[in-house]
């Protein structure tokens, strides 16, 4: 039986260590350091971690992977392969020449397409009709390594970044476990990716997600839906912060930022066409669909919003 040590935090990689320890023998768990979240700041270990104790595996949470130490921590447990998914730090090529199978990743997108910390909100933006998972063998480089296996899903037209994720780290879990045993016995062998085709998804910040209303509405509509739930999506009114939780491009024309009504309907204007807005939450408020807010808060129509 090969020895496996997992490395991942989110809840995207929980169903890949799921997996890995219904199959396999996973000797070792690595994962971020236990940290504050949520709105009291307590500190909170992370989904994979909380498996990991579950399932009484070893757990290793170094702060940087690079420090001699913790280097020193993975050479001990002696693995035949490493399985990375959503870890949150880059291996550095010490820690990648430790196991003599080397280190696969479970990476969700087609690549080269959309290499990068955010392929699944990237790929929703673009409007692409497919993205899906790869698992590749890690090099140095930024999901640069060559590919192993691939599986499309299809992006449907209502898809949210919280929908895509999680039917993407169910596919990805179960691509990991079809692919390590013919991966290790010799039977898959590593293609190199067309670097000349690569697209990238950086780290997303928070302020991407401000609307600017002189965007097409259809830009805007998938953006809504690509950074939900985070980072969210919020415009400016009177000085106010109002998230847009979800909503539709539709035709119709109005000036960029204008709130008007259209056949019965709340709308706002765009560079092109207009976004039919379907939930709204005021700072500090509860979340309400767009005809309660607007019966609240009447003035909202005519408005001009930044």
């Amino acid at each position: 039986m090969i020895k496996i040590v997992f490395m991942g935090t989110p809840d995207f990689a929980v169903p890949t260590l799921q997996q890995l320890i219904e199959h396999y023998e996973v000797i070792g768990v690595v994962t971020q350091p236990d940290r504050p979240a949520g709105r009291n700041r307590q500190v909170q270990q992370s989904p994979v971690k909380q498996l990991a104790v579950a399932h009484e595996i070893p757990v290793f949470q170094p702060e940087k992977l690079r420090r001699p130490e913790a280097i020193e921590v993975l050479k001990q447990w002696s693995p035949d392969v490493y399985v990375v998914a959503a870890f949150g730090q880059i291996l550095p090529q010490e820690v990648l020449d430790i196991p003599p199978h080397g280190s696969l990743n479970v990476h969700a997108s087609l690549l080269p397409r959309w290499r990068g910390a955010a392929p699944i909100q990237a790929a929703i933006r673009a409007g692409d009709s497919e993205t899906g998972i790869t698992i590749m063998k890690m090099d140095a480089g930024l999901d640069t390594g060559p590919i192993l296996t691939q599986r499309a899903v299809p992006i449907t037209a209502d898809e949210t970044g919280q929908s895509l994720h999680d039917k993407l780290a169910q596919v990805g879990g179960q691509l990991l476990v079809e692919t390590l045993s013919g991966y290790i016995d010799g039977g898959i062998q590593p293609q190199a990716q067309d670097d000349s085709a690569y697209t990238y998804a950086p780290m997303i910040k928070k302020e991407e997600g401000h609307i600017d209303w002189r965007q097409s509405a259809v830009s805007i509509e998938r953006l809504v839906r690509a950074f939900d739930p985070w980072p969210g999506t919020y415009t400016l009114w009177d000085n106010q912060q109002v998230k847009v939780l979800s909503g539709q491009a539709g035709p119709g024309q109005a000036e960029p930022g204008a709130v008007v009504e259209k056949n019965g309907m709340v709308a706002i204007g765009t560079g092109e066409g207009l976004f039919y807005p379907a939930r709204l939450q005021l700072s500090g408020r509860n979340a309400l669909p767009v005809d309660e807010f607007v019966r609240g808060r009447p003035e909202f129509i005519n408005a001009s919003l930044i």
